[in-house]
């Protein structure tokens, strides 16, 4: 480990999104100072809003001091004028002298002598980028941590009536990308509770909001690709065939919440009855009321498994 150097140094950046050649840097920061403070700057336009960003870098490098502001600041290095506001206001927001700055390139070396301070250069370890992680997040997936991934990770949802094999094509799609699959909630409850059981409309909120969590807490160790059994959405529609209409707030939790693509699986393949479902006799209806609610993009699968796998891949390659 190299000795202390400086007592307090500074790393900025955007981090849009976060990666492993920023946390390499502020990781090397924190060796060389006493203190660390990490500048994350943003613009209203971006897409990863700024303060998910500030706190990605706090649950990273809680040694650090992480502070977050707005620069909507035009981008001119041959300004003069520009450059002193992009200059006065890195200053309001650190609001304390610093001893060095660290960069990943050259640009560091000006503001490094404008505030009469060190400047430690340090190169990032291969070729890597905010640019280049947006562009292709699979390439770098490596490079990202937990939370960056769930942001980033494309959610894709399967859904349909009861008896049209959405699980078996969750499982078989996730198994083909080597990833993360969401169980559907529903299922475990029925299953937990019996048929016996009075539905209410406390029952669905709770179903709709752990299908959530437990997509959320499934992305956090996804692929690139996270297969979800079921969303909030299809809860409204199981609300409507139990209680004669969906609920508010069961509306809302659904709303909440968009998908890269949504599956619809057909009701073409042979019902089963597993003893926990209601009959042949709601698919028709259950599948078309899926398709007047579902939002796009959608895609209606048919026929084998494998054809159904292969629909999805389709589907997604054209539209990453």
């Amino acid at each position: 480990m190299a000795p202390v150097a400086y007592r307090h140094g500074l790393v900025l950046g955007k981090f849009l999104p976060p990666h492993g050649g920023h946390h390499e840097l502020v990781d090397h920061a924190l060796e060389r100072c006493e203190r660390v403070t990490v500048l994350v700057l943003g613009s209203v336009t971006e897409r990863i809003p700024l303060p998910l960003r500030r706190e990605w870098m706090k649950a990273r490098h809680p040694r650090a001091r992480v502070v977050a502001g707005w620069d909507e600041l035009p981008i001119d290095f041959e300004d003069p004028h520009v450059h002193d506001l992009h200059i006065e206001l890195m200053e309001r927001l650190l609001n304390e002298p610093i001893d060095a700055v660290f960069t990943g390139e050259a640009y560091g070396h000006m503001l490094a002598e404008r505030w009469g301070v060190a400047h430690v250069l340090r190169q990032r370890s291969g070729r890597i980028s905010g640019t280049l992680v947006r562009a292709d997040p699979r390439a770098f997936w490596d490079q990202l941590t937990p939370p960056v991934r769930a942001y980033l990770c494309r959610r894709v949802v399967i859904t349909g009536a009861e008896s049209t094999g959405t699980t078996t094509l969750a499982r078989a799609l996730a198994g083909r990308l080597g990833t993360a699959w969401v169980p559907e909630v529903g299922r475990a409850v029925t299953e937990a509770r019996g048929l016996e059981h009075p539905w209410t409309d406390t029952d669905f909120a709770m179903i709709a909001r752990r299908q959530q969590r437990d997509e959320d807490r499934a992305a956090l160790r996804s692929g690139p690709i996270l297969v979800c059994d079921t969303d909030a959405l299809a809860t409204c529609i199981w609300q409507e065939r139990y209680r004669g209409r969906s609920t508010a707030d069961v509306e809302a939790i659904a709303a909440s919440r968009t998908y890269d693509l949504t599956v619809l699986t057909a009701d073409d393949i042979p019902f089963v009855q597993d003893g926990y479902r209601d009959g042949e006799h709601i698919r028709g209806w259950m599948t078309q009321r899926f398709r007047e609610r579902l939002r796009q993009p959608w895609i209606e699968v048919r026929g084998t498994v494998e054809e159904r796998v292969e629909a999805v891949l389709t589907a997604l390659s054209s539209t990453a």
